[in-house]
Formats: structure tokens, C-alpha cells, sequence
């Protein structure tokens, strides 16, 4: 059975085949959250790309080039100890930065964004809300 034809078979395959042939091309189980047709897809590319000699050596330095960790950008007020003021609808909110987070109205946060959304009703940036992106929140 040639490449072309395997790939051709993954259409009527089952998970638990799909499973069991990407086993055999990465030597790694498949991530448990994949659907079916991402699987075929997958492996239908992989599969083709290994038939054909593999990526060029241009796309894996690029992809090689993406993968490398850059840090986040950090804002010097999000450090822990400092406090954030935002004025919503005649209210002044405070928010202190912690170690876990953030506090707000005596309760913990992970995201600004979720202070925001307590604050609005609405789906906001919270760096946006609080001013930290260098765009004037209204």
C-alpha cells in the first residue's frame, strides 16, 4: 500500500485507529482533546510531508525561530504592591497588584480583564480599562 492510499484510508478510520497510527508517526500518544477530523488532517499533512521528503530546511528554521519563549512584557504599576485607580460612572474603583493577582472590593482576581467585566457588565481589556496599554480608556 503505497502513502497516497494510506492517506486515503484515514477518511473511513475510526479514533481508536487514528490514535494507533499517530502513535507510530510521532512515538507520542495523540492529545486526548483532538476531534477526529483535526486527527486525519494531522497526520494526513504529516503523513504526505514524510512522503515527500519532509519541510525545507526554510520552514523549519522559521518554525524553529517562532518557538523560541520571548517574556511577556511587564508593566511596572502590575508589580505586587502597586495599586490601580480607574473612575467608572462616578465611582473610583481600586485594584492592588499582588503576587496571585489582583484585589478588588476584597476579593481576589487572576486577570484584569475579569475586574473589568465586574465593573462594566461588559467584555473590556482589562490593561485597556485600566489604561495600561497607552490608549485612553472612556
Amino acid at each position: 500500500m503505497t502513502k497516497t492510499s494510506d492517506v486515503a484510508d484515514l477518511a473511513a478510520m475510526g479514533r481508536s485507529d487514528l490514535v494507533t497510527i499517530w502513535q507510530q508517526l510521532f512515538d507520542q500518544p495523540a492529545p486526548t482533546m483532538l476531534s477526529q477530523p483535526f486527527l486525519r488532517r494531522f497526520i494526513a499533512f504529516e503523513m504526505q510531508s514524510r512522503n515527500r521528503g519532509g519541510l525545507s530546511r526554510q520552514v523549519k528554521a522559521t518554525l524553529e525561530k517562532g518557538s523560541e519563549k520571548k517574556p511577556r512584557p511587564t508593566c511596572p504599576a502590575l508589580k505586587p504592591g502597586g495599586r490601580l485607580l480607574r473612575e467608572w460612572n462616578g465611582v473610583t474603583h481600586v485594584v492592588d497588584v499582588t503576587g496571585e493577582g489582583f484585589v478588588w472590593n476584597g476579593r481576589s482576581y487572576r486577570s484584569l480583564s475579569a475586574i473589568a467585566r465586574e465593573i462594566t457588565g461588559a467584555h473590556w481589556s482589562g490593561p485597556r480599562f485600566f489604561g495600561l496599554n497607552g490608549k485612553v480608556a472612556k
